[in-house]
Order: structure tokens, then C-alpha cells, then sequence
């Protein structure tokens, strides 16, 4: 192959993304061959190979790209969070979702990985890095959450671990929702409202931390 300048590299690389949005979301991860994706980005099946190890890097490189907005969003919410813990949290829950909800690469891309993807054989490896992002995810939210119960925006006995994964639940559940049918309602509007409206169950009455309940005097231990 020949030698590609810094400038060339990086467009065949966008150009082969883009092809694996397209074709990814057509066929399903499983059944499309790095051959289908050179020939819809119109460049040689070496070409992909120059740029991707396999399909699995191939497809992590693809959602990388369409959640590192996400990511940088994260960060920024958590540069915030001290003066609004609760409000960094909707801030980043109505952001993700008027996004998805306005960016049809977004939509692509969480189309194939909600609807389209196996993370089985060639692309387990996959499933691990997804993981591992998520649980980074439920990390800052979660210290967003800690933060707020320690200015007093929820009660102090709330369980911050379990509303995480509340939060995380409802917000994935409204765009895997949404994803399979666009016109259902317009997302970009009604984001705000979708997401006060857990907000605000979630200052009133969260979910509480268990308590200890404490051995009897006089009972077996």
C-alpha cells in the first residue's frame, strides 16, 4: 500500500466510519464483512486493515467517535457540580438525550449498538470495553448524587448507588425506546420534561438506604 500522507490517512479513516455507520446499521454488526465496509467507503480491503486491526476495533472505533461528546460532556458537568450537583445530573441526562435526538450519527451509531450489535466471538471484547465505559459513567453520576445529598438537594439517607442505576435505566430505556420508533414523539422537546420528571420524584422521595436492623437484647447474635 502505498505511503498516505497524515491528511490522506485521516479521510480514508472518516470515510471507512462512516461506511461502517451505514452498513453496520443495514446488515447488523454479526453479519457485515470488512470487505462490505472497504467497498461502501469506495477504498481497498487493505485499507481497512492500514487503519483497524479487526472489526471489533473497526466497530469500537465507530462508537468511540459518536460518544466522546458524551464523555466531554461528563467532564464539563463535573467541573459544575459543586454549586449544582442535581442539576449537573439533568443538565447531562437532557443533553444526551436532545443529542440523540438532533444528531443522526448518534442515531446511527446507538441504532447498531442498541438493535444491530452480538458483542459474541470476534467482538466480546467489545462488550468488556462497553462495560467498563458504563461503569465509569455510573461513577461520576453517582458522585454528582453524593454531592447533592451533601448540600441537601435529597435526603441524607438516600441510596446514590441505586439511583444511579435508576437513572441510567430510565435514560437508556427512553432512547432504546425512541431509537426504534423516531416519530413517536419529538424527543428534543419533550428531553426537559422527561427527565424533571424523574428528577423530581427523586428529590421528594428517592430510594433510601436499608437499614440495619439491630439484634434484639438477650437474641442469638
Amino acid at each position: 500500500m502505498a505511503r498516505k500522507t497524515k491528511v490522506e490517512a485521516a479521510i480514508t479513516r472518516e470515510q471507512l466510519l462512516d461506511a461502517a455507520e451505514r452498513v453496520f446499521s443495514e446488515r447488523g454488526v454479526a453479519k457485515t464483512s470488512l470487505t462490505e465496509v472497504a467497498a461502501a467507503a469506495g477504498v481497498s480491503r487493505g485499507a481497512v486493515y492500514w487503519h483497524f486491526r479487526d472489526k471489533a476495533d473497526l466497530f469500537g472505533a465507530m462508537c468511540e467517535r459518536a460518544t466522546l461528546p458524551l464523555d466531554a460532556m461528563l467532564i464539563e458537568a463535573g467541573a459544575r457540580a459543586n454549586d449544582d450537583p442535581l442539576g449537573a445530573v439533568r443538565a447531562v441526562a437532557v443533553t444526551a438525550l436532545t443529542r440523540l435526538a438532533t444528531d443522526p450519527r448518534a442515531q446511527a451509531v446507538f441504532e447498531v449498538i442498541f438493535h444491530k450489535t452480538e458483542l459474541t466471538g470476534e467482538l466480546a471484547e467489545i462488550a468488556g470495553r462497553q462495560e467498563r465505559d458504563r461503569c465509569n459513567c455510573l461513577s461520576n453520576v453517582e458522585s454528582f448524587l453524593e454531592r447533592a445529598v451533601t448540600r441537601g438537594q435529597l435526603p441524607p439517607d438516600t441510596d446514590t448507588a441505586l439511583v444511579t442505576r435508576l437513572l441510567h435505566a430510565y435514560v437508556s430505556g427512553i432512547m432504546r425506546e425512541w431509537i426504534l420508533d423516531k416519530d413517536a414523539y419529538d424527543l428534543a422537546a419533550r428531553a426537559p420534561s422527561l427527565v424533571d420528571t424523574i428528577i423530581a420524584g427523586l428529590a421528594v422521595n428517592p430510594p433510601r438506604r436499608a437499614s440495619r436492623v439491630r439484634p434484639r437484647a438477650g437474641s442469638a447474635a
